[in-house]
């Protein structure tokens, strides 16, 4: 309690000294010193000094990648901090705009998906944890109910249950070994929920609110073009593959569909009900009975039940009902499991890995 009300008070002082330093106490009305003492931004501040530092603490007890990942996640959220400093200076820019103003959020990001690209690293959990954590951070491109992902609240729960998938593995792997490693991953958890979004739930539950009296940026009339895609390097350890070649992951995806100019947020993923923590591990399911078979040309599952990619009882993974699926990945798997496909159409599994067996089973 004490080390947080310290990271308070400095932060109190350095805006007080950031005031004094540009001329007096008076702020003007739109400009930075008003933003800055915005009260949204200032809850940020609070946020991040009462959530981030336990993430901090136990990373630095830890070292080597995590500390690293953790400094990166530490600079992912002081760029949040000044988007939205910005926000309160800005009219809401159109696409073109919008690209360039979350950029500095889209290197970071990809810096931290970097890492967990090349040899499997020893603390790859921890990697994939606060990496795909990163994509909660892209609530912050909600720009209405018409742009393709859930709104702000929903958008950081559902992200989260993406990243803990891999931080409760680390729960189970150190629960006996290391309490460094458990306090990591918990007070990664707690960052997000319910840290970031009890935060977006008390300032922006209908996304950012940008300002109504600024002036527009000449650019955003006069756009330059998008800049080009990042190097291949980030998204894949095959620098000669082009970048069309391989599917992109997680914010990578989504920020390289910003710098191309499309919708900002078409290339979100939606996360499904199968896709969460709740519904992944060891859980059991029974499929309805086949309905007939519909034929239109745009379902997004079969009639017959809801998709599934999961793996049951710790031996078997079920894959069923996956239409138009061209990127399913079976990645943690061992020679004991064996994999079962039901009612799949149009779709694209990968197994990174030796299974048992392969049962393929009424496919369409």
């Amino acid at each position: 309690m004490e080390e947080r009300l310290m990271v308070r008070l400095e932060s109190a002082v350095a805006r007080l000294e950031a005031l004094s330093l540009r001329g007096g106490s008076v702020v003007e009305s739109g400009g930075y010193d008003a933003a800055v003492m915005d009260p949204s931004v200032v809850a940020f501040e609070d946020f991040m000094g009462t959530y981030f530092g336990r993430v901090s603490s136990a990373g630095e007890k830890i070292g080597g990648q995590v500390l690293e990942v953790t400094k990166i996640l530490e600079r992912a959220l002081n760029v949040q901090k000044e988007l939205l400093i910005k926000i309160k200076q800005t009219q809401k820019p159109d696409l073109a705009g919008l690209a360039a103003f979350l950029k500095p959020l889209n290197e970071v990001i990809m810096k931290a998906n970097s890492m967990t690209e090349g040899r499997r690293s020893d603390f790859f959990n921890h990697l994939k944890a606060a990496a795909d954590s990163f994509t909660a951070l892209a609530w912050i491109a909600y720009t209405g109910k018409d742009c393709g992902m859930s709104m702000p609240i929903a958008h950081v729960e559902e992200c989260w249950q993406m990243a803990e998938f891999y931080n409760n593995k680390i729960l189970v792997e150190y629960k006996s070994k290391d309490p460094s490693h458990v306090e990591w991953a918990k007070a990664l958890k707690e960052l997000y929920l319910p840290g970031l979004r009890d935060y977006v739930k008390s300032h922006y539950p209908l996304g950012p609110v940008w300002s109504a009296t600024a002036k527009a940026k000449a650019a955003a009339s006069s756009a330059p073009a998008p800049p080009p895609p990042p190097p291949a390097s980030l998204f894949s350890s095959e620098s000669s593959s082009p970048l069309s070649s391989k599917p992109k992951e997680g914010m990578a995806a989504v920020f390289q569909e910003i710098s191309s100019g499309k919708p900002v947020t078409a290339g979100l993923r939606k996360v499904t009900d199968n896709m969460k923590t709740k519904n992944r591990a060891d859980r059991t399911g029974v499929v309805g009975a086949s309905e007939k078979e519909s034929h239109t040309s745009t379902p997004s599952f079969s009639k017959a039940g809801p998709p599934k990619l999961e793996l049951q009882m710790g031996r078997k993974w079920v894959v069923e009902n996956q239409i138009g699926r061209k990127n399913l990945v079976i990645d943690d798997c061992d020679a004991k499991q064996s994999v079962y496909i039901f009612g799949c159409k149009d779709s694209v599994l990968q197994v990174h890995g030796k299974v048992n067996n392969i049962t393929i089973d009424k496919l369409h």
